[in-house]
């Protein structure tokens, strides 16, 4: 099958490279154009344009993809199909409706549950167990066209964003290439999607990493789980903004305090009142430090037992 590719950010390499050691030919990939980065603010490629390099595939950059220029072009190459992993652009009715077997879309939740910008974050959030991946025909609405195949995905306790993202697109790399080769062989029925079991996931925004203390025990512990690697949970101590990456429950026989109130902070254990029960934070940030272990911060930093953290 002759593709094209569109994809930026890192969750779509998998797949790339997964396409690029099959039978099936990438005439072009697509990406966002190079933007700005670091404090000298010079222009970057896009993680999708520096694999595509790599593998001496042909890389096109439009401002919108859904141009009458660049459909003129992605015409010109005569795709069956065009593979969508995390673009970045909405792509207009036109773009959609030339490669005659459509635009297939890799999307990281088992939908129609967790449509939208957040799937990863909101799954864990959410306390899930299990998500996935799933394989769909683009249409105009957001992420509600019919799906091709999906494959499960375990979210195991100590998982992150960070790492449930890296599980995700590996599966999800394998899952588009059985697809792929199932449309090859019209083995594939898209169905329909029952829009009254989805769900619609919003995008994150740092004040979402503000903690709340009186939540409960696994709420805090999900949040924090969510929100790592990007925007991270934060406290306040002393007037100093502290990141907290990772939590744990912690048993105690009683409640004690009140929510936020430091209970125990020494040796290992920097101890905080919940709002129905204690935990423990395993790791966290202070302003201007990389991430360290509560030992490893209490070595340094005197915390008050009774002391009451959050804004």
């Amino acid at each position: 099958m002759r593709l094209i590719f569109l994809g930026t950010p890192a969750f779509a390499i998998p797949t790339l490279r997964r396409l690029a050691k099959t039978h099936h030919e990438i005439a072009a990939v697509l990406t966002q154009p190079d933007q700005p980065q670091g404090r000298g603010m010079q222009l970057a490629p896009s993680p999708v344009k520096t694999v595509a390099h790599e593998l001496g595939l042909r890389v096109m950059q439009p401002e919108k993809a859904s141009s009458p220029a660049s459909l003129e072009e992605i015409r010109r190459l005569s795709p069956d199909s065009a593979v969508v992993v995390a673009y970045g652009q909405i792509l207009k009715r036109d773009f959609l409706g030339l490669p005659p077997l459509g635009c297939i879309n890799l999307h990281p939740s088992l939908l129609p549950r967790y449509r939208g910008p957040t799937p990863i974050q909101s799954a864990i959030l959410a306390g899930e167990k299990t998500t996935g991946v799933t394989t769909m025909l683009l249409d105009e609405g957001m992420d509600t066209g019919p799906i091709l195949l999906q494959r499960e995905v375990e979210i195991t306790d100590g998982d992150t964003a960070g790492t449930l993202h890296d599980k995700l697109a590996d599966a999800g790399g394998d899952l588009m290439v059985e697809t792929l080769d199932a449309m090859e062989e019209h083995s594939l029925t898209p169905r329909p999607q029952n829009d009254a079991q989805a769900t619609i996931t919003r995008k994150l925004e740092k004040k979402d990493g503000i903690l709340d203390w009186s939540k409960s025990v696994e709420s805090i512990r999900n949040l924090a789980r969510a929100l790592d690697p990007w925007p991270g949970c934060q406290t306040t101590y002393e007037g100093d903004i502290l990141k907290i990456w990772r939590i744990e429950p912690y048993k105690i026989q009683a409640q004690t305090g009140t929510p936020g109130e430091v209970l125990i902070a020494e040796g290992r254990d920097l101890v905080v009142q919940a709002g129905d029960g204690a935990v423990r934070i395993a790791e966290l940030q202070a302003p201007g430090k990389k991430r360290m272990s509560a030992e490893e911060f209490l070595r340094g930093h005197t915390i008050t037992v009774g002391t009451t953290l959050g804004f």
